[in-house]
């Protein structure tokens, strides 16, 4: 596979030197560079265009989130995700309407992150599980405006119909915004056994993520 060229936008000059070594332990990508603020990170957009851009929300100046259109202009090829300590919802929500393809938190594992970027470039949205319940949330305030629809289907008639009553726990707490490890608490089963029911939710929902299959819960009454 082709390099992943990735530009990182932070203002802490240690974690930008970590994160770069850390990418550079994984051969499909390479670092063509950094940046410590919005301004910067625009006239380096511009200039390498990156395949994707880690971004900060906390930068001097103008936060992350709003440095997002112009980024967007100055690379329209780029994938540009939220790499950041901000669990807040409205930030999330800012983010994903301004145009980013994912939102990540800094707390992730050096491999999630790998894999994270991975499906970004294959045009899969990421959503750090963390923030799934604050994104279901955000959907269900967005819908509350929105014209009356037809009733649903019965859930008997639809996919929801092939899951089984453990898959459909799972799902309900998906929905809610818990991670792998936080189920596999709450049901007393191991992370491995939850991440194979996930993977069959994924199938059974035709979704390619948690975060479509929490949108498709809340849509169908589940959550």
């Amino acid at each position: 596979m082709p390099l992943t060229r990735i530009l990182i936008v932070d203002d802490h000059t240690l974690f930008r030197r970590g994160l770069t070594a850390l990418l550079a332990r994984d051969p499909q990508f390479t670092v063509v560079g950094d940046a410590a603020d919005a301004g910067e990170a625009q006239h380096r957009a511009l200039e390498w265009q990156p395949d994707v851009i880690l971004l900060d929300n906390h930068l001097p100046g103008v936060h992350g989130v709003d440095a997002l259109p112009a980024l967007r202009q100055a690379a329209p090829r780029a994938c540009i995700l939220m790499l950041t300590v901000s669990e807040d919802a409205q930030d999330l929500a800012t983010a994903l309407r301004n145009g980013a393809s994912g939102y990540l938190l800094k707390t992730m594992e050096g491999d999630a992150l790998a894999s994270a970027i991975r499906r970004a470039v294959l045009g899969e949205p990421v959503v750090a599980p963390e923030m799934t319940g604050k994104l279901v949330a955000a959907f269900r305030h967005a819908a509350d405006g929105a014209p009356p629809t037809p009733d649903q289907p019965p859930l008997a008639d639809g996919p929801a119909a092939s899951l089984s009553p453990r898959e459909l726990e799972i799902l309900r707490l998906i929905a809610a915004g818990d991670s792998n490890k936080e189920i596999a608490r709450t049901l007393a089963i191991a992370e491995t056994t939850v991440k194979i029911h996930v993977q069959h939710i994924l199938r059974k929902l035709d979704v390619s993520t948690r975060v479509h299959a929490a949108v498709w819960a809340t849509e169908n009454g589940l959550a």
